[in-house]
């Protein structure tokens, strides 16, 4: 089958570049001496997934138990979930240690005290990190608080509880201006993480983990003293926004939205058949003005921006471009959009097709879609 006999719009992964960026990343891990566990919640497929473990992961990562559910009913035997879970979800978290390595995240000492009650109850212990934010303000604890070691060291010493080390997501690297301050982000990551470890340590707690991932940072992170583990994610597929930050050439886009226009209307307005239900409202971060959801390739077989066509906006159903001069295309036609954010495009449908160039190999489930809680 050619991509030309596909239903529009569908989401088509190119095999030759999710190998690469694969293995790229891995061996970037690998040369710095780090455990890859890639994120799973930007393509949620077990077939991905299963390509990254093979070259080398060391378990994977997910988002919510959703996701780590669906990871478990098919064996993978070493999940971590990057999320702060509440104690609320102690039935599913025991269902999960029956079946899979599981660990999780805590930064608060009421929900550390009710899984250590709800787990002591149940005669069960499961692995622990404390998230640390290193800059992003999202969740974790702030590293430079009075008492944020002990807080630590008291998490280690709860029953039920065994604990780990330090984990972070750097997803402020998002809105770095250049390469050079995401390398800075990356560095000061790992020593705020490096010197969080050393107080915890000092209180007698042992810190075997500390834990990273943001796929801006990782190439650094793969170098930076004392990280111990690298958690990206949108590496496999990388999108425009990556591209934006420069960790990645628009030739290691493997993930592409297939659309065919629906309408053209002089002098420069296009639309095509691939709305916010299919590219997603996100827009770029990063350096410089980057305006429009997503990027149009001048072919089919091309890895080349039309700079003459912009994704101006999007309503549920179509997307209008506007079209800097006279444009070929008409009613009828194909073209290929790298997304702002493929993670968000993965989760919007319910299979992908990989591909080779225009010959289509197979399709692949995005088996934990939509599995957001």
């Amino acid at each position: 089958m050619r991509i030309t006999e596909l239903r529009t719009p569908c989401v088509l992964i190119e095999q030759s570049r999710l190998e690469r960026n694969i293995d790229r990343m891995q061996s970037a891990a690998d040369a710095g001496g780090r455990r890859l566990r890639p994120h799973t919640k930007t393509h949620k497929s077990l077939a991905i997934a299963r390509r990254q473990l093979t070259r080398g992961a060391r378990g994977i990562c997910c988002a919510k138990l959703g996701e780590a559910e669906i990871f478990a009913s098919e064996g993978f035997d070493d999940i971590r979930v990057a999320y702060p879970l509440n104690p609320v979800n102690v039935d599913r978290v025991l269902a999960l240690l029956e079946r899979t390595r599981l660990s999780f995240i805590l930064d608060h000492p009421d929900v550390a005290r009710g899984w250590s009650d709800a787990l002591r109850a149940s005669g069960r212990i499961v692995d622990v990190l404390v998230k640390v934010d290193v800059g992003l303000h999202r969740c974790g604890i702030d590293p430079e608080a009075p008492g944020a070691a002990e807080f630590v060291a008291s998490v280690a010493s709860l029953p039920g509880l065994n604990f780990r080390g330090l984990l972070s997501h750097a997803g402020h690297a998002y809105g770095a201006s250049s390469p050079a301050e995401a390398a800075d982000i990356a560095q000061r990551e790992a020593m705020t993480l490096s010197t969080l470890a050393g107080r915890v340590r000092e209180l007698g707690v042992a810190v075997d983990e500390i834990s990273v991932g943001a796929t801006p940072t990782a190439r650094f992170s793969a170098q930076a003293p004392g990280v111990t583990e690298l958690r990206p994610g949108n590496y496999a597929f990388n999108d425009r926004m990556q591209v934006a930050l420069g960790s990645a050439s628009w030739d290691d886009c493997a993930l592409t939205v297939l659309a065919q226009v629906v309408t053209t209307h002089a002098p420069d307005r296009i639309v095509l058949d691939s709305g916010s239900k299919t590219l997603s409202n996100d827009l770029v971060r990063g350096p410089g003005s980057q305006p429009g959801h997503g990027v149009v390739f001048d072919a089919l077989q091309s890895s080349v921006p039309d700079a003459s066509l912009l994704i101006e906006r999007l309503s549920e159903e179509h997307a209008v471009v506007k079209a800097a001069r006279p444009s070929a295309l008409a009613p009828g036609d194909l073209v290929r959009i790298v997304p702002n954010h493929a993670c968000v495009v993965a989760n919007l449908v319910d299979q992908v097709w990989l591909v080779d160039g225009e010959d289509v190999i197979e399709a692949l489930d995005v088996s934990a879609r939509g599995r957001i809680a």
